[in-house]
């Protein structure tokens, strides 16, 4: 705590003046851009690697990134992710909903573990609200891990993108660079993307083109983030070389 009091003392005399600025100005008329769900791990600071501000995102955190499929809810309505998706993408209108997952997610790693029955029993979810978190609402990262080694992560995979009928090819690091729990990591932040459009209440936008559905994944430990190209079919480093043909591609797809 004596960082953390301390820290809002530093904000109070060097920032704060700024930042009441900033919300006053957005106030009346604030104008976010995205609903942007990821981790809650600690090294996860999106408004830093984004160089976003005030009033620029909703930000939804949980333990791996998840957005849980509609089929968990009754009526769609018994948890915070479906809500956040309603107050940004119905109530203020935000048309752009972004999933970032990471390298080393803690989260994944655990979710990786659990392919083990002994660490996957009743009793251990029982006891573990991260374990039956991950075990009620990622399985299906996890299945689409084991297909993937199955093929030795050659193979393609196809995730559902805004509707049924428009879908998406996807390789996984496919040049071989990163751990499998980051593969898993990648896996699953596209199954999100299906996840979300699962909602009735999104329906009508998404199949309209008014509501866009995108992914990231944050390389912590080099500091790299990347997008994923529905035009490369993977996650593209967005650095200056590869930033013209992505934001170009954003333009066509999603505007």
């Amino acid at each position: 705590m004596d960082k953390l009091l301390k820290g809002i003392m530093k904000y109070r005399a060097t920032v704060r003046e700024t930042m009441v600025q900033q919300f006053v100005k957005v106030k009346d008329n604030p104008k976010p851009k995205a609903v942007f769900f990821t981790c809650i791990d600690s090294r996860m600071i999106p408004t830093r690697f984004t160089q976003t501000n005030v009033g620029d995102m909703f930000i939804v955190r949980n333990a791996g990134n998840l957005v849980p499929h509609s089929q968990h809810f009754a009526d769609e309505q018994n948890t915070n992710e479906p809500a956040a998706l309603e107050l940004g993408c119905v109530i203020n209108d935000i048309r752009h909903i972004i999933v970032c997952g990471h390298s080393d997610c803690k989260a994944m790693n655990l979710l990786y573990q659990l392919r083990n029955p002994k660490e996957s029993t009743q009793e251990n979810r029982r006891l573990s609200p991260l374990r039956s978190w991950l075990c009620t609402h990622a399985q299906p990262s996890l299945a689409t891990l084991a297909k993937l080694e199955s093929c030795k992560y050659k193979a393609p995979l196809i995730f559902r993108a805004e509707t049924p009928l428009r879908k998406f090819v996807a390789y996984i690091d496919p040049e071989d660079r990163f751990k499998v729990e980051d593969k898993l990591s990648q896996i699953n932040t596209l199954q999100q993307l299906e996840n979300i459009a699962s909602y009735g209440f999104l329906k009508r936008r998404l199949e309209r083109f008014q509501l866009h559905i995108h992914a990231l994944w944050f390389d912590i430990y080099t500091g790299e983030i990347y997008y994923f190209s529905r035009n490369a079919k993977q996650f593209v480093v967005l650095d200056e070389h590869n930033f013209e043909k992505l934001f170009q591609e954003v333009i066509c797809h999603y505007t």
